[in-house]
């Protein structure tokens, strides 16, 4: 019978069955470290952070409403030909300052200078004849009281001398007339302000009837800015400002401000003097006027800028837009409650004029804690840790009204 073959244990079998006993032994021990580790994170994790909270407080904010508006002299006349001739001369040029009653222009129309010669020898055809009717009274008078001639023939040498009077009277006034209209063959300027484009030129053809001006002059020692107020914010004007009438509650709007058209602010403030009350049915719109000074002659008429009405509230409630969130054009922000507990509350807002917060006009009163940093992952109904925030912090980056941006057009007044 064959045998079978003895085993024989590994002389390495014990060093073996260690190293495989050890790793067990780190792998059990590994587990209980990352559960144990697992449940210290989990308790750390469920602690509240810490977020700083501002606490409402009434503080004075001015806001300011911006609307468009076009510019206009405080005195923009057209100057027309009133007589038909071809332009011969022009004494000024486009963009030109000028004072009342200095010529602008010269209409060849010979027809006229003949309508006057014409006109003065009819004055004295009708001088000679009040002179002979004259003469003629004077000697039919001795006569008549001699009796040697009826009183018949006085009176109507009279009338005659009358006759003659009315046609002398009528041909000075031919004369008139005519040196008038010669007169319109030199235009000068009614008023004193810049001259405007001038679409004829040396030679043009113009009459009474053409449809351009000559040129417009402009009176700019003051500017007009118009600009209008949709139904809605007219209401509001109306309610908001105190007076009996339109024009006591304009008299008590503050002194406006003036955006020109590369942004800046214009040097001098304006007054709202004008109103129109009535609602235009096309636009929609009412239209109001303010009046600039314009003692540098910077504003032109046609030029276009923004009239930026300010609005003080005393008591306005005021967080950073930091604070806030937006979702679907509305504005968000997280209250701390009972329990220190966050909650989401929506807010209707308002920008201040320098962008970096909102007077809040709906959803919070004064007292409400606020969460300001509470776009960095806070959810609605989380526990937190508060830290007061100092308002002076807050809002020491407050920029003056004076040098903030404009805002938006929307704002009411």
């Amino acid at each position: 019978m064959k045998a079978f073959p003895r085993y024989t244990q590994p002389t390495n079998g014990y060093p073996w069955i260690l190293a495989l006993l050890a790793g067990i032994c780190l792998t059990a021990c590994s587990s209980s470290g990352k559960k144990k580790g697992g449940q210290t994170d989990s308790t750390a994790l469920k602690q509240p952070k810490v977020y700083s909270v501002l606490t409402l407080a009434p503080r004075k904010e001015v806001l300011y409403a911006d609307f468009p508006a076009i510019i206009q002299g405080e005195q923009n006349v057209e100057i027309r030909p009133k007589v038909d001739g071809f332009v011969e001369a022009i004494f000024v040029d486009e963009g030109a300052t000028v004072k009342k009653g200095q010529r602008l222009f010269r209409i060849n129309a010979p027809q006229y200078e003949q309508d006057v010669l014409t006109a003065q020898a009819g004055v004295r055809t009708a001088q000679a004849d009040v002179s002979s009717a004259l003469l003629a009274v004077n000697k039919v008078r001795p006569l008549v009281e001699k009796d040697i001639i009826s009183k018949y023939e006085l009176e109507t040498a009279q009338y005659t001398l009358a006759s003659k009077q009315a046609a002398l009277a009528q041909a000075q006034a031919a004369l008139a007339n005519a040196q008038t209209n010669l007169g319109y063959t030199n235009l000068v300027s009614p008023v004193s302000g810049v001259v405007g484009s001038i679409p004829y030129k040396i030679g043009s053809l113009v009459t009474s009837t053409t449809t351009n001006p000559l040129t417009t002059i402009s009176g700019i020692s003051e500017v007009y800015a118009y600009f209008a107020l949709n139904e809605k914010q007219l209401l509001d004007f109306t309610r908001d400002v105190s007076g009996n009438t339109l024009q006591e509650k304009l008299a008590k709007l503050p002194d406006v401000l003036l955006l020109l058209a590369d942004g800046s602010t214009y040097n001098y403030k304006g007054r709202i003097k004008t109103a129109i009350g009535q609602i235009d049915t096309q636009t929609g719109s009412s239209n109001f006027r303010a009046t600039f000074p314009n003692p540098q002659a910077l504003l032109r008429s046609g030029n276009s800028g923004t009239v930026r009405v300010p609005r003080t509230i005393d008591s306005a409630l005021v967080v950073p837009q930091s604070a806030t969130s937006e979702l679907q054009d509305k504005r968000f922000l997280f209250v701390v409650e009972k329990n220190n507990k966050v909650k989401t509350t929506a807010v209707t807002v308002t920008p201040t004029p320098d962008g970096q917060y909102f007077v809040v006009q709906k959803g919070l009163k004064a007292g409400d804690k606020v969460v300001l940093d509470g776009g960095t992952g806070l959810k609605d109904g989380a526990s937190i840790k508060p830290k007061p925030a100092s308002p002076a912090i807050v809002f020491k980056t407050t920029a003056p009204a004076s040098t903030t941006a404009a805002t938006d057009t929307d704002t009411e007044l």
